[in-house]
C-alpha cells in the first residue's frame, strides 16, 4: 500500500492513518510539531500489518501515547504510532493480591483509581501522573517514593526484531531509575500492555517528604491507600502546574546521583543541599534544589520557561516552540553546572 497519492487519511481495520499530521495537541507542552505519518492503532493485533506497511518500515517510527514525557524541538520526519488500545483485566485473584491486565492505552491516573476502588493498594502514591498506561514502564515512573517496576510483573511488547508481541519478565526489562531496556532500544519496542500485581494489603509508604505532613492536615491518623492517594493528589496539585492549564511535561529533569564523596563536598560548602543514599557509595541529589539554587526558578525566555510554582518544571507561556524550550532547559544545565559541578539530565525525551 503506497500513500503518495492516496487521500490524507485512511482508515483500516483497528487503525488510522494520517499524513503530514500535526502534533500539538498530541503532546502536553503543546508545541507545534508535524510528523509524516500519524498511525493510530485501536487494536494491538493490527501492529503487524501496519508496520508491514513498505513506507511505515522505510521511516523513522516514534511510539507516542499523551505526548507527557516528549518534547518535540522540530517537526518528526517519521511515523508517529499512537496505540490506542482499551481494557482492564483480572487475570488472577486469591484474595490478598491480583494479577492485572492492562492494556497500553488506558490512562494512567484512570488506572490507579480504578485499583483503590477495587481495594487494590501499590499505585496510591503514583495518583495523578500523566499518560497512558504503556508509557509506565518505559520510563519507569515514580512519585513519593514508589517506582512502578515495584509492582510490575510484565511487560507485554511488540519486538519489531521478532514481528510479535512477546513477554518481559519484570527482570527482563531492566529496570532503573527513569529508565528500562524499553528506553534503550525505542526502535525495537513498543508497549502494547502491562500486567501488574497488586496487594490487598500492601505496605503504605508514608515516609517520602511531604505525605505525612499532608495527612495530619487532612487530619488522618490511621491513612489507607485510597487517603494516601488524596494526600498525593493534593500535593501534586498544590505544587505542580496543571498541563492542561499551561504547558508543561511534568518534572523535566532527573534528581543526580553522584559520588558519596561528591555529595560530601557539596553539603559542606551549601549545608541546606537535601541528599539521599542511593546505593552504598552514591547519593541523589535535589535537582529542583538545585535549580532553585542557581537562581533560575521562574526563568523566563519569551514564552519558554521554568516554572515559578516547581523548579523542576519547564512551561509553555503560550506559543513557545519545542526548540526555545530546549533552549531553556539548556540555559537550566549550565546554570547549575556552573554553580555546583552537577550536570542534569532531562527526563522526558527530547527529539
Amino acid at each position: 500500500m503506497s500513500f503518495t497519492v492516496a487521500p490524507a487519511r485512511f482508515d483500516g481495520p483497528g487503525y488510522t492513518i494520517l499524513e503530514d499530521a500535526a502534533l500539538n495537541g498530541r503532546n502536553t507542552f503543546r508545541v507545534a510539531a508535524r510528523a509524516n505519518l500519524l498511525v493510530d492503532v485501536r487494536d494491538s493485533t493490527a501492529l503487524a500489518e501496519v508496520l508491514a506497511f513498505p513506507l511505515v518500515r522505510s521511516l523513522p517510527l516514534l511510539p507516542l501515547g499523551e505526548g507527557s514525557n516528549l518534547l518535540f524541538t522540530r517537526d518528526f520526519p517519521g511515523v508517529v504510532l499512537n496505540l490506542g488500545t482499551r481494557g482492564i483485566n483480572v487475570l488472577e485473584d486469591d484474595g490478598d493480591s491480583a494479577l492485572l491486565h492492562v492494556a497500553a492505552g488506558e490512562s494512567w491516573n484512570d488506572l490507579v483509581h480504578w485499583t483503590l476502588a477495587k481495594g487494590f493498594s501499590g499505585l496510591e502514591n503514583l495518583v495523578l501522573i500523566p499518560g497512558m498506561v504503556g508509557a509506565a514502564p518505559i520510563q519507569n515512573i515514580g512519585a513519593y517514593g514508589v517506582e512502578v517496576c515495584d509492582v510490575i510483573h510484565a511487560v507485554e511488547a511488540y519486538d519489531r526484531r521478532q514481528g510479535c508481541i512477546v513477554r518481559l519478565g519484570n527482570a527482563d526489562c531492566r529496570f532503573a531509575y527513569r529508565d528500562s531496556c524499553f528506553k534503550h532500544e525505542p526502535d525495537r519496542w513498543i508497549v502494547t500492555a502491562v500486567v501488574l500485581r497488586l496487594p490487598r494489603q500492601g505496605t503504605l509508604r508514608t515516609d517520602y517528604a511531604g505525605i505525612g505532613d499532608e495527612l495530619a492536615r487532612m487530619g488522618v491518623a490511621t491513612p489507607t491507600a485510597t487517603l494516601i492517594a488524596e494526600a498525593v493528589t493534593r500535593l501534586r496539585r498544590r505544587k505542580l502546574p496543571d498541563p492542561a492549564v499551561i504547558g508543561n511535561a511534568g518534572s523535566f529533569f532527573k534528581n543526580p546521583i553522584v559520588e558519596a564523596g561528591v555529595a560530601q563536598a557539596l553539603k559542606a560548602a551549601h549545608p541546606g543541599m537535601p541528599a539521599w543514599p542511593a546505593g552504598a557509595d552514591h547519593c541523589k541529589l535535589s535537582a529542583a534544589w538545585l535549580i532553585e539554587s542557581a537562581g533560575l526558578k521562574g526563568f523566563r525566555q519569551g514564552d519558554a520557561g521554568v516554572s515559578e510554582q516547581h523548579a523542576l518544571v519547564l512551561v509553555n507561556h503560550g506559543s513557545a516552540t519545542g526548540a526555545q524550550l530546549w533552549d531553556v532547559a539548556q540555559h537550566v544545565q549550565a546554570g547549575v553546572q556552573a554553580r555546583f559541578g552537577v550536570l542534569l539530565e532531562p527526563e522526558p525525551r527530547v527529539l
